[in-house]
């Protein structure tokens, strides 16, 4: 039985990384996603203003 306590963490973590692979590619796009491009243009656009040097 030790065998199957070995393979036990290893499947779990297995099949969290699918689930989790798997709801990050049904999430990309869809209605929210002009939202959060915009978000995403907003922050770098802050972040690139801020690394301009100031004259």
């Amino acid at each position: 039985m030790d065998y199957v306590s070995a393979l036990v963490p290893p499947v779990v973590m297995a099949a969290f990384f699918i689930a989790l692979v798997v709801t990050i590619v049904k999430t990309q796009g869809g209605a929210n996603k002009a939202k959060e491009d915009a978000a995403v243009d907003a922050v770098l656009a802050r972040a690139e203003a801020a690394r301009q040097p100031r004259s």
